[in-house]
């Protein structure tokens, strides 16, 4: 991740949080009071996110000692420790709802990837992101798709051109979508036709796509049309294509095939913070 944008989208998410001040931790204890707070997991799943609690207990108190015991990507067991923080109570519980907030929310990301790898289980197909990410959090989604072994679409409108239905409608056709962003883009620039037919993926080759995508396609007409396209041209399968079919894509012969449901729809993996206290009881 970026540290610069996680730094900056952390201070607004606190500020969010705390406001002027915690009126229950600043008001109940002193400054001289300092203790530990456990990091456990309570779900098996994939860890994501823990260079926030680093950047997040940094910004609020930088005198918190942070001890990771686990690392982005790493498997995690119910019950297992994942972090230790020690240092002032107030500092602890302050930071303590916003890291939890983005660490489970980005490890259920990484849980839920990892499994459609694993579905998947392709030796050429990848398993991708898309766009239908929460807003402002964006940054945090994609990586946790990346720490769960899948990859990334388009980070935004700016880094790719996608041509879609819609700029198809439009535009009149694909082939003239695709001349005229040519004409007005540098080499770097891909750009991805989204098709529904075979007609379309035909003319989308022929336009000269750098990648076409098959959307809301059978798994029949994915393997099809797959077959049209030439090896130099990207393919990527989307829309309509669940977790528990994924099994069906593993030999479909598209590069690519991007859910939407590994960010819009996800449930985050419950990991909970308890103080251990002086005498050795956590609660």
């Amino acid at each position: 991740m970026n540290q610069f944008k996680l730094k900056q989208d952390l201070e607004q998410f606190f500020m969010e949080d705390i406001g002027d001040q915690d009126v229950t931790s600043d008001y109940l204890f002193e400054e001289s009071h300092e203790g530990t707070v456990v990091f456990d997991a309570k779900q098996a799943g994939v860890l994501c996110g823990v260079s926030i609690f680093f950047a997040g207990y940094q910004l609020l108190d930088p005198t918190v000692q942070v001890n990771l015991l686990k690392a982005d990507g790493d498997p995690i067991t119910k019950g297992e420790t994942i972090a230790v923080a020690q240092g002032r109570w107030a500092s602890l519980l302050k930071g303590e709802r916003v890291i939890l907030n983005l660490i489970q929310r980005m490890s259920g990301i990484a849980t839920l990837t990892r499994e459609a790898v694993t579905r998947l289980n392709s030796n050429h197909t990848r398993i991708c992101d898309t766009r239908k990410t929460t807003p402002g959090l964006r940054m945090f989604e994609k990586y946790a798709v990346r720490a769960g072994g899948g990859f990334n679409h388009r980070n935004g409108l700016y880094d790719a051109v996608m041509i879609k239905d819609n700029h198809i409608s439009f535009a009149g056709a694909i082939t003239s979508a695709v001349e005229r962003i040519r004409q007005r883009t540098g080499h770097m620039i891909k750009i991805e036709v989204e098709t529904e037919t075979e007609a379309q993926v035909l003319e989308a080759v022929e336009a000269g796509a750098d990648c076409i995508m098959f959307d809301n396609r059978s798994v029949e007409e994915i393997y099809r049309f797959a077959e049209l396209v030439p090896a130099h041209i990207t393919t990527e399968a989307s829309g309509g294509i669940t977790i528990e079919e994924l099994t069906k894509y593993s030999d479909c012969g598209v590069d690519y095939i991007s859910l939407g449901c590994l960010t819009h729809s996800v449930s985050a993996l419950d990991i909970s913070a308890n103080v251990k206290l002086s005498n050795g009881r956590v609660e």
